[in-house]
C-alpha cells in the first residue's frame, strides 16, 4: 500500500503532467527529429542525426521550453480555465501557483545551462523564445489578434532552432512552416470559438469576442482557403515525395472541416473541430517519413547509409 505522502507525491506529478500537457510535447521532439532527418538535413547519415548530441540538446531545451511556456501559461490562466476546462483546471490545481512558478524558473535556467554547451547563439534563441512565451501568457494573449499570431508563431519557433543549427535555409522549409502556421492559427482561433464564455469574462480581446462568431467563422475559412498556396508549392513545385498524399488528405479533410464549422453552435462541436485540427497537425508529424518511405522498409540499411 502507498503511503500519504507517496500518494501526494504521485499526485502532485499527475497534477504537473496536466499542466505542462506532457501528452503534447513528445509529438515535438519527434517532429523536430524527423524534420532533420528528412528536411533540414538531407545529405547527413539518419544515423548521425539521431547520435548527434548537439541536436539532442537542442531537441531537450525546446521541450523543457515548452514545458515551462504551459507553465505560465497555466498559471495566468488559472481563473479562466475554471470556466473553460472545469475538470482539468481541477487537476492543475492539484499543483499549487507558488510549485508552479518554481519548477518554471527551474526548467528555465536549466535550458540555459543546456544551450552554454551549444553556443552564444543558442543562448540567446532560447533565451528569446523563453521571453516571448512569458510575454505572450502575460501581456499579448489577451490582445485582438495579436494574441492568436503569437502563438502560431511561438508554436513554429522550435523548429527554426533546428533550422540555425544546420543553417539550411531551402524554400521548401518554408513551405512547410506556413502551412503549419497556417493550421495553427486556424487551431487558436477555434480555441477562441470553443472558449468565449471564459474570454468574456477574463476580458480578453478574441476575435468571437469582438466580431461575433460568424465574423470569425469567416476569418477561419480564408485561413483553411489560404492553406491551398503552401500545398500547391508543397506539392507541384518541390519534391516532397509521397507526402503529396499527406497534403492532398488533408485538403479534404479540411474542407470537411470548414463544413461542420458553419454547422457547429455548441462547445462541444468546436472541441470536436479542435481535435480535427490536432488530428491533422500531428498525422503529419508522422507523415514526414513519406518523403523517403524506403526508412520503414529497409530499416537498419537505410539508418546507416541515409
Amino acid at each position: 500500500m502507498l503511503t500519504r505522502k507517496s500518494k501526494l507525491v504521485l499526485t502532485k506529478i499527475f497534477g504537473f503532467f496536466s499542466v505542462i500537457r506532457g501528452y503534447n510535447i513528445w509529438v515535438v521532439a519527434l517532429a523536430q527529429y524527423l524534420s532533420a532527418i528528412f528536411i533540414l538535413a538531407t545529405e547527413k547519415r539518419a544515423l548521425d542525426i539521431i547520435l548527434d548530441w548537439r541536436l539532442f540538446l537542442i531537441v531537450v531545451a525546446s521541450t523543457l521550453t515548452i514545458a515551462s511556456g504551459y507553465i505560465i501559461n497555466n498559471f495566468y490562466d488559472a481563473k479562466k480555465d475554471l470556466i473553460n476546462r472545469p475538470k482539468k483546471a481541477m487537476i492543475d490545481r492539484l499543483v499549487s501557483q507558488e510549485t508552479k512558478l518554481k519548477v518554471y524558473f527551474g526548467i528555465n535556467f536549466i535550458v540555459a545551462l543546456l544551450m552554454f554547451f551549444i553556443s552564444w547563439r543558442a543562448v540567446l534563441f532560447f533565451s528569446t523564445y523563453i521571453f516571448l512565451i512569458w510575454f505572450y501568457s502575460h501581456k499579448l494573449k489577451k490582445m485582438f489578434l495579436v494574441g492568436n499570431i503569437t502563438a502560431a508563431v511561438l508554436a513554429v519557433l522550435p523548429f527554426f532552432g533546428i533550422l540555425m543549427y544546420y543553417k539550411n535555409f531551402y524554400h521548401v522549409i518554408f513551405a512547410h512552416a506556413t502551412f503549419l502556421l497556417l493550421l495553427i492559427l486556424i487551431r487558436e482561433l477555434i480555441k477562441d470559438l470553443e472558449n468565449i464564455e471564459g474570454d468574456l469574462i477574463a476580458d480578453y480581446k478574441t476575435i468571437p469576442v469582438v466580431f461575433g462568431e460568424q465574423m470569425a467563422k469567416t476569418i477561419i475559412s480564408i485561413l483553411t482557403i489560404a492553406t491551398l498556396i503552401p500545398v500547391y508549392f508543397l506539392i507541384e513545385i518541390y519534391d516532397v515525395g509521397y507526402m503529396d498524399i499527406y497534403f492532398y488528405l488533408s485538403l479534404a479533410a479540411l474542407m470537411f472541416f470548414v463544413m461542420l464549422l458553419w454547422k457547429a453552435t455548441t462547445k462541444a462541436e468546436y472541441l470536436k473541430l479542435h481535435f480535427l485540427l490536432k488530428f491533422i497537425i500531428v498525422s503529419g508529424v508522422f507523415c514526414i517519413v513519406l518523403i523517403e518511405p524506403s526508412v520503414l522498409i529497409h530499416g537498419k540499411k537505410l539508418i546507416s547509409t541515409y
